[in-house]
């Protein structure tokens, strides 16, 4: 009898940890789930009742459909080319002797903290088929008739977009290398085969899963983008579903609404499609080539190849990167971008006008204080999912995890369409026009870049420090305040830059979330590229990039050299 009620005891037992779990997963069920089922059956249910009908409209456009094809078109070649270029990128920074292995993978990394459109401004005065720079250089380098680039094509789309994503694919693969057990590859190479043999009957195939995740990366990256196709693909009437939704937001009608919500499902099956097979099939496809004990693969020596692996990567660096930045930099302080930079040609009223005017000081201070409060409290949630991840056994904990990788692989697009649809009254809640709307929309869409952080550095902590300290009679609150965060320092300051940046110069859920009193700095740079000065634009384009150097190198101080961008 006394050993039932033990029995009944240890069934109904109630963990507080569930308290925690539940006021996760309920944030994460009010401002993420709720909003994107709303908006899928809004797609469905326009007019009360069950019908297709807006679908039929909007697929009836010829510009919606020519929307969609530049999508997976653009997407899909961005994805290629970008494998293209990471994989031998990844393997020479990080398999081989390269020289400067490690400036290199600052600068290809660096371009993952940089917004998007700043690059799209860049190859506009790069490659504008009238007056751009590098048309113009080599139009008159190789004596052509016309000029050799179009940046407004799909050519050019298809460009800068693999230039702003191919580092998503670097890191992932770079990581997967770090990690892939050496033995097959030494085997290969006492067998006598060479390195390059070794690389493609070997490492190649080692890494296909992880290669597959990469490019899928890319390709949901690409085909949600909005700031690149709005600034190159507009002008030459290159629509995409990202512009498209937008515009019918802007419409105001409650027809434009239904149409942007009918495009936005679209593009949310074939994030969800991609999210599925880069968890599911292929993530449990990679645990086959990694191995359980600590490995270092081997540096490959390239020998007499050394030196022209690094001119071509340095080649590479320079025009990808370098070029673009500097071509930003410079149009700030022009006054006259169709003459050549000269002594009467330069000033500096744009970059006083970034600080002194007050519409850009207010966006700024918008951005700041939005970026600051998302990576805050995502680094709460943070910390307490990664504990509850790699230290208990408690039941549920998976649900806010799933729910927030799910919401890491919905486009920005979507999430602040169905926060609009949601949270302006119709359901109680009316946080539209705030800032508070627009850190639950940074929340949902970047926790899990930092949650991943401080889970990673975690798992790599022994426990027995913890245990210590529970036998010394700490309960586990205590435990989790005053060891664990003190151990994982480091990654907790990593995992808030890297909400934080992100935040801090985002565009595509701003653009439609934004008032006249929560205007941020990307919006305002976007503004002003499209509607009053290039030059303003690239002054605060060119802010944003010191800082995101600036915070890299400050980020390598805080973290002792364990962490930068």
């Amino acid at each position: 009898m006394q050993g039932n009620a033990l029995v009944k005891q240890e069934r109904f037992y109630f963990d507080l940890k569930w308290i925690i779990i539940g006021a996760i997963a309920l944030f994460l069920l009010l401002f993420q789930v709720f909003p994107l089922l709303y908006l899928i059956f809004r797609s469905f249910f326009s007019t009360g009742s069950f019908s297709l009908d807006a679908f039929k409209r909007v697929y009836s456009y010829s510009l919606n459909w020519d929307a969609l094809c530049n999508t997976l078109i653009s997407g899909s070649l961005a994805m290629v080319f970008g494998v293209l270029i990471a994989f031998p990128l990844a393997w020479l920074v990080g398999r081989t002797n390269l020289y400067g292995k490690k400036f290199f993978r600052t600068l290809f990394v660096m371009t993952y903290m940089v917004p998007p459109y700043v690059g799209a401004m860049a190859w506009l005065r790069l490659l504008n088929p009238s007056v751009g720079n590098l048309n113009v250089l080599l139009k008159s380098v190789f004596g052509l008739s016309q000029m050799p680039f179009n940046i407004y094509s799909i050519g050019g789309l298809v460009w800068v977009l693999t230039t702003f994503y191919y580092p998503y694919a670097f890191i992932t693969i770079s990581r997967a290398m770090e990690k892939m057990d050496p033995s097959l590859e030494e085997a290969s190479r006492i067998s006598g085969a060479s390195p390059f043999k070794t690389l493609l009957t070997i490492t190649m195939p080692m890494m296909a899963p992880s290669i597959v995740a990469a490019a899928l990366l890319v390709f949901v990256s690409a085909a949600s983008c909005y700031g690149i196709p709005s600034i190159i693909g507009a002008p030459g009437q290159i629509h995409t579903v990202t512009t498209r939704i937008i515009d019918f937001v802007y419409i105001g009608s409650q027809e434009g609404l239904t149409d942007a919500t009918t495009l936005a499902v679209f593009l949310m099956i074939i994030a969800n499609i991609v999210l599925y097979v880069s968890t599911f099939v292929v993530g449990r496809k990679q645990y086959i080539t990694v191995s359980g004990k600590s490995t270092r693969p081997n540096i490959v020596d390239l020998g007499r190849w050394r030196v022209l692996f690094t001119v071509l990567v340095s080649l590479f660096a320079f025009v990808i990167v370098i070029l673009p930045f500097l071509t930003v930099a410079v149009t700030s302080i022009t006054v006259n971008m169709g003459n050549p930079l000269g002594p009467g040609n330069i000033t500096f009223r744009y970059w006083e006008r970034i600080f002194t005017r007050k519409a850009i000081l207010q966006s700024a201070w918008n951005s700041l204080a939005s970026g600051a409060a998302a990576a805050t409290a995502g680094m709460i949630v943070s910390c307490v999912m990664a504990w509850l991840l790699t230290r208990t056994h408690v039941k549920g904990k998976r649900i806010p995890d799933f729910l927030i990788t799910v919401g890491s692989g919905t486009p920005s697009v979507v999430i602040a369409l169905a926060l609009i649809m949601t949270m302006s009254g119709r359901f109680v809640i009316n946080i539209y026009n705030t800032l508070s709307i627009m850190i639950i929309a940074y929340m949902i869409k970047y926790l899990l870049m930092g949650m991943r952080t401080v889970v990673s550095a975690m798992s790599q902590i022994h426990p027995s420090l913890e245990e210590a300290s529970q036998i010394s009679g700490a309960g586990w609150l205590r435990v989790f305040r005053d060891v664990t965060i003190s151990l994982i320092g480091p990654s907790v300051v990593a995992g808030w830059f890297l909400i934080f940046m992100p935040s801090f110069y985002e565009l595509t859920m701003s653009t439609l979330l934004y008032s006249t009193n929560t205007k941020t700095l990307g919006y305002e740079l976007f503004t002003y590229q499209t509607y009053h000065s290039q030059q303003t634009a690239s002054a605060l384009a060119t802010a944003i990039l010191f800082l995101v150097i600036g915070v890299n190198w400050l980020l390598n101080k805080l973290t002792g050299g364990e962490f930068s961008i």
